[in-house]
């Protein structure tokens, strides 16, 4: 592999008007496919879970009740103090707002508060329930804003009476910010100080610009045929611009590093994406391999956002081996640190050939590090130990569930509303059950329904039971159960499980079948796919670490050290995670005004997206420790030669990525404020306490035997050579006769 990027970073360089025209297109073509057979900028935000009993019982319902079968919106009144809506005067107003919201695009039906009495036992408050035709990935962009501009006619009508908006329709909406902007704008920073050129920091930026623009568009030209939502649109944007910035980093640093000691630009561009390239490549495969693995949980939510990301990332090592090499091009020797300056200082510290005064100022701050960790690597392993068991102690109470209006950003009309009910009408209320019962089987479906609906309401944890809707023609019948807990309550959970057991029972006693669906039971059926997914995956996820690192590395330590590592920054990240978003410590500097549980997506995304991340870590970090090992069969002296040599871009790079996920902790999206955080925690403890200081620490610790491999093994395993040993010994040979450099054959 090494060899074929040194040949396609060579012709990129050579060839960069076309390789640049060709991007240019390519970024067109997904435009315009965008804007031919895109959706719009719609997204489908729901959960399900095809095949579940609660995604079934939705299938039939769209046929035995179709205005039923929709997705739902609640309008709150509130009268003012002194007043009750039962008043002649309140009561037109609701009506004349009803009759108004029963006009609405999509709208199927609306019962009033006076027919379903849904009015608070003071009068103070009624809930209006609003039914629509479709579910909510079938709404209209204009459907909810028309609903609430129809019932804003209550407030006109009569002064003092105000109306809020909410239900499972205005669920999961889609957050505003501009995170990718400050992202940009950190990293720039960053980028700046690292290299100390303005126009070596602007290329990471341009290419990792191109590369999140075609990532992008391209999801946006499938949401009119594939169902995306705006969660797996922003993750791939957060993941597309954090990746491309970092892969674009170690190259341009190692080509920056070549220039620096007298190599022509063009056998430098080439051989740096050969032997960082390389690691790139890899590094990219993993994430994308973890992200993609996403599909095999069977949830359609889920495997949008890993396959979005994916796309994302692998459009990041295309613009990193391809790209970035024309752009390099262009900027030519324009590269190449000016003598005496602070980064041709450190290439001469980094080697050894700067004078000793002046050595000691340039010296690697990570080499430094490096050498006090290993100084006392027993001590530090247990401190690291101690600090991350201690993080990731409050992920043993872990609750999770997918998120409700209960959660949504303070003083919004669906906050407001569900806040309300709360209060007036009871938790449960949020989150209504739907049991779908078929009556075929039974001489009288109409009493049997009947005894159902007693049945059900004998039931702990039930607040109200509704009067049975009947349907005839297909011997069916729909039954609302209202718990006493909230859709996110364990008790709710227990109550779904308590219904589906019983369900031999209620048919030998009424002879239907029963099926329990719902917004509420489909996020609970989602949440247990998703538990019961968990392990699994983590296994697969900490084995393949383990045996692409035993490929990478040629060692066993290596591999059982990163896979811990791997194991101790995602509990440690879980942990944090908790404390702040379930227990509220620090909520308020993250925007937080209540806490909930976690999303039951986050520890699955967590373990994925954080194996393809460290993987990214160990590798441009070890690789450099291996290559000096290799060459001085020093244990010591390679560790501080890969900190030397990498250190200070894997910081850099880390602190880049931090720096777009945190970005993100601007939305109002509790999802992906949850996401941003977990992400921006888990690279800061995986680059800086793992890779930056338990790594090193084991390596300290096992000295030459981090580095063994047993002989039958190493004749077995293929060396793939990701760091480009091969190939720089090839490309170092003398010059030929005319002054070229001749690359063996590798």
């Amino acid at each position: 592999m090494p060899t074929l990027l040194h040949r396609l970073g060579r012709f990129a360089y050579r060839h960069r008007r076309s390789v640049l025209a060709l991007w240019l297109a390519v970024v067109a073509a997904v435009v315009a496919c965008t804007v031919a057979f895109g959706g719009s900028g719609k997204f489908d935000n729901t959960f399900s879970i095809p095949g579940s009993e609660s995604q079934q019982a939705l299938d039939r319902m769209k046929t035995d009740f179709p205005t039923s079968s929709g997705t739902s919106a609640q309008i709150v009144f509130t009268a003012p103090a002194g007043r009750q809506l039962t008043d002649p005067a309140d009561a037109a107003a609701i009506r004349s707002a009803l009759a108004a919201a029963s006009s609405a695009p999509q709208v199927a039906r609306v019962i009033s508060p006076f027919d379903a009495h849904t009015v608070s036992p003071d009068g103070s408050t009624a809930v209006a329930q609003v039914q629509y035709e479709v579910p909510s990935s079938g709404l209209g962009s204009g459907s909810l804003d028309a609903l609430q501009s129809a019932v804003s006619v209550a407030g006109t009508d009569r002064p003092g009476l105000t109306t809020e908006v909410g239900g499972a329709a205005y669920g999961n909406a889609p957050g505003k910010s501009n995170s990718d902007l400050i992202g940009i704008g950190i990293a720039l920073v960053i980028l700046v100080i690292t290299f100390g050129s303005l126009l070596s920091a602007g290329i990471p930026l341009a290419t990792a610009a191109f590369g999140v623009a075609t990532a992008i568009f391209g999801l946006l030209s499938l949401t009119g045929v594939v169902a995306i939502s705006s969660t797996a649109q922003s993750l791939a944007l957060m993941i597309g611009l954090a990746v491309g910035i970092d892969y674009a980093l170690f190259i341009v640093t190692r080509h920056r590093s070549q220039l620096a000691h007298g190599m022509d630009p063009e056998e430098s561009a080439a051989l740096a994406v050969g032997t960082a390239g390389s690691a790139v490549v890899f590094a990219g495969l993993t994430v994308v391999i973890a992200m993609a693995g996403l599909t095999v949980v069977g949830i359609p939510f889920l495997t949008a956002m890993g396959l979005a990301a994916a796309g994302a990332v692998l459009t990041a090592v295309l613009v990193a081996t391809t790209l970035l090499p024309a752009i390099l091009g262009f900027a030519g020797a324009r590269l190449t640190p000016r003598p005496g300056s602070r980064a041709a200082r450190r290439e001469a510290a980094a080697d050894g050939h700067a004078p000793a005064a002046r050595q000691g100022r340039a010296a690697n701050a990570a080499e430094g590090w490096f050498r006090l960790v290993t100084g006392r690597p027993l001590l530090t392993l247990v401190a690291v130990a101690f600090a991350l068991g201690a993080l990731a102690w409050p992920a043993h109470s872990t609750k999770l569930a997918l998120p409700d209006n209960g959660t949504a950003p303070s003083g919004s009309s669906q906050r407001v509303a569900y806040d309300e009910i709360s209060k007036e009408f009871g938790p449960g209320f949020n989150g209504p059950l739907l049991v779908l019962a078929d009556t075929g089987a039974s001489a009288d479906p109409r009493q049997a329904a009947g005894q159902l609906a007693s049945t059900l309401r004998a039931l702990p944890d039930v607040a109200a039971v509704g009067k049975p809707v009947l349907n005839p023609a297909t011997h069916s019948a729909l039954i609302q159960v209202v718990p006493r807990t909230g859709p996110s309550d364990d008790a709710t959970k227990t109550l779904v499980t308590t219904i589906r057991d019983d369900r031999a029972a209620i048919q030998r006693q009424t002879g239907a079948t029963i099926q329990v669906t719902g917004s509420t039971a489909v996020q609970i059926d989602v949440a247990a796919k998703l538990n019961a997914a968990l392990l699994p995956f983590a296994s697969v996820v900490v084995g393949l670490s383990l045996l692409l690192l035993l490929l990478v590395f040629r060692s066993v330590v290596v591999p059982l050290k990163a896979a811990a590592g791997f194991v101790l920054s995602v509990a440690a990240t879980l942990g944090a995670v908790v404390s702040v978003f379930q227990l509220g410590y620090l909520g308020g500097l993250f925007g937080l005004d209540t806490t909930g549980p976690i999303s039951s997506f986050l520890p699955i995304l967590l373990l994925a997206v954080l194996f393809g991340l460290a993987m990214d870590y160990e590798v441009f970090l070890v690789s450099r420790m291996r290559e000096s090992y290799t060459a001085t069969r020093d244990p010591l002296r390679a560790i501080h030669s890969g900190a030397r040599h990498s250190g200070r871009v894997v910081t850099a790079a880390a602190l880049i990525m931090i720096s777009v996920f945190a970005a993100f902790l601007g939305t109002d999206n509790l999802m992906l404020k949850q996401i941003a955080f977990a992400l921006a925690t888990g690279v800061l403890l995986d680059a800086f306490l793992i890779r930056m200081t338990f790594v090193p620490a084991v390596l300290a610790l096992t000295r030459h035997s981090a580095w063994w491999l047993p002989k039958w093994l190493a004749r077995l395993l293929p060396n793939l050579d990701i760091e480009g040993e091969r190939l720089q010994h090839a490309t170092t040979r003398p010059a030929a006769d005319d002054g070229s450099r001749v690359p063996e054959a590798v």
